[in-house]
């Protein structure tokens, strides 16, 4: 055995690690943050473990219910959102949960009550289970200021506001995407110890990508500035190549590609979905977050993505984010079309 390399092993910075380093510099913390996001790690470590042995255990497949948004709840995300429901409330640190599973916000008791507010979609991209395509969780933190009531209004806030987001994704191996509003860092779980560690530190997106990741099926319904800026990244007239298109159709799959290779993921809004398809708090808000954290944007078409007000838990709306200039060049094309109108 070489135990020199097996010493080694324990200098790993882990992500609890990391977070402790983190609530250090805040002589005030108490460390409730701290707790939650163990708590929401678990959650995730228990999510993965099921991922990998679901075709085993027969947790593929439908479970009979339909979920708020009218899509069909597969085993695996009625386990996941469970879990994690589970896993949040026995922090004792958070005090309203939004689930993209469940059609209210679910309030703490007052007993395991604590300041957070947690908006997460347990169990993303889960029409690709079936066929082994990697899924994730992502996850949004607020903080409640007061000592008041917790209400709606705790959670409909921009998505400027929020303390922490990230995401875990399920695939080739399982990594954590984490922001707590001091950059991006991503952490890689080694089934052997059972623990993250940091394999991606600071996170920067490319200024600039060679990637467009969007749904070409929808493109008869696009609005002109959608389809205009697909075919610029198809046949482009400034002399430059052409961008390569790449679309799982699992959120967090393509934008955790965006996010280190650079380019822009696009969902926009359409004569079928005039909203948009994505939902504002535990979609948009916590991907935009980690964007412009790595030095990237979010716009909606209308606005920057963080500054959208929601004004109900499930609201969507179009999204375009990636690299600066990708998405400056979306932007562009909206302004032209806004001054046409």
């Amino acid at each position: 055995m070489d135990h020199a390399a097996d010493a080694h092993r324990t200098d790993l910075m882990t992500i609890t690690r990391f977070v402790l380093n983190e609530q250090s510099k805040y002589p005030e913390s108490r460390g409730d943050f701290t707790i939650l996001l163990n708590h929401i790690v678990l959650g995730c470590k228990f999510v993965c473990s099921s991922v990998n042995k679901a075709g085993l255990a027969k947790l593929i497949g439908l479970a009979g219910e339909t979920n708020v948004q009218g899509e069909e709840q597969k085993k695996l995300d009625v386990l996941s959102n469970e879990v994690f429901i589970k896993a949040l409330v026995s922090s004792g640190r958070t005090c309203i949960l939004v689930s993209e599973e469940d059609e209210e916000a679910m309030f703490v008791e007052r007993s395991k009550r604590g300041r957070y507010c947690v908006v997460f979609d347990p169990l993303d991209g889960s029409s690709n289970i079936d066929c082994g395509v990697s899924i994730g969780t992502i996850f949004g933190i607020y903080m409640v200021k007061d000592n008041h009531e917790p209400t709606l209004d705790d959670v409909l806030q921009p998505g400027k506001n929020l303390l922490a987001a990230g995401y875990c994704m399920y695939g080739s191996s399982c990594t954590l995407v984490l922001s707590t509003g001091g950059g991006v860092n991503g952490f890689t779980l080694d089934p052997s110890l059972g623990e993250f560690i940091l394999t991606h530190p600071d996170i920067k997106i490319p200024k600039k990508g060679k990637i467009y990741s969007v749904n070409e099926g929808n493109a008869k319904n696009w609005d002109g500035p959608t389809a205009k800026f697909v075919e610029k990244c198809k046949f482009p007239n400034d002399g430059s190549s052409s961008k390569s298109l790449r679309y799982v159709g699992s959120m967090v799959a393509d934008v955790h590609r965006t996010l280190l290779y650079g380019g822009i993921f696009l969902y926009p809004a359409d004569k079928k979905s005039p909203n948009g398809k994505l939902r504002v708090l535990y979609e948009i808000f916590p991907m935009s977050f980690l964007m412009e954290q790595a030095g990237g944007q979010a716009f909606t078409g209308k606005q920057r993505a963080l500054d959208l007000v929601p004004t109900k838990i499930h609201e969507r709306s179009p999204i375009f984010l990636g690299s600066y200039d990708d998405v400056e060049e979306i932007k562009a094309l909206y302004a032209a079309e806004g001054k046409k109108e």
